[in-house]
C-alpha cells in the first residue's frame, strides 16, 4: 500500500514538473535558448577579462563574433501577440515596441563595435573592456525596461 501512495505522489510531481516545461519550438522557447546562448558567451569574455578564465585572444575574437551573431537573433522570436503562458517579457514589449527595437539595435551596435575592436592586435584589456561594458549595460537596460523578473 505504502509503495503505491509513494507511486501515486511520485507521478503527481513529475506531472506537476511537466507542466512547468517551455516547449524548445515555440517563440519563447526559441530565445530563451538563444539569450542562454548570448549569457554564456558574454560571461566568457567577460570571465577573459576579469581573470576568471584564461585569456586566449583568439577565443575572445572569435566568442565576440559569435555574441554579435546571437544578438541579431532573439527578437524574431518575439510574437506580434504577447505569450500568456510563461512569459517571462513585460507586457512593455509589446506596448513600447519602438523602444524595444532601439534597445535591440542599441545591443547588436555594440556587439558589432566589440568585434570590431577585437580584431585589433595585440589585445589589450583597455580596449576590449570598454566595448564588453558597452554590450552587458545594453544587456541590463533593456533587462530592467522589459525583462519581468
Amino acid at each position: 500500500m505504502t509503495l503505491k501512495r509513494l507511486s501515486v505522489v511520485l507521478l503527481a510531481c513529475l506531472t506537476l514538473t511537466a507542466c512547468g516545461a517551455v516547449d524548445p519550438n515555440s517563440p519563447l522557447g526559441q530565445r530563451k535558448a538563444i539569450f542562454k546562448q548570448m549569457l554564456k558567451t558574454g560571461e566568457d569574455l567577460g570571465g577573459m577579462l576579469r581573470g576568471r578564465i584564461a585569456f586566449d585572444g583568439q577565443k575572445f575574437a572569435d566568442g565576440a563574433v559569435k555574441l554579435d551573431a546571437l544578438s541579431h537573433e532573439p527578437w524574431k522570436h518575439f510574437p506580434q501577440v504577447r505569450e500568456e503562458d510563461h512569459a517571462s517579457a513585460k507586457s512593455d514589449v509589446w506596448e513600447q515596441q519602438a523602444r524595444f527595437q532601439a534597445m535591440a539595435r542599441d545591443l547588436e551596435k555594440a556587439t558589432g563595435e566589440l568585434v570590431t575592436v577585437s580584431q585589433v592586435q595585440p589585445y589589450k584589456a583597455s580596449n576590449l573592456g570598454p566595448a564588453v561594458q558597452k554590450v552587458e549595460d545594453a544587456c541590463s537596460a533593456c533587462h530592467k525596461a522589459f525583462r519581468d523578473h
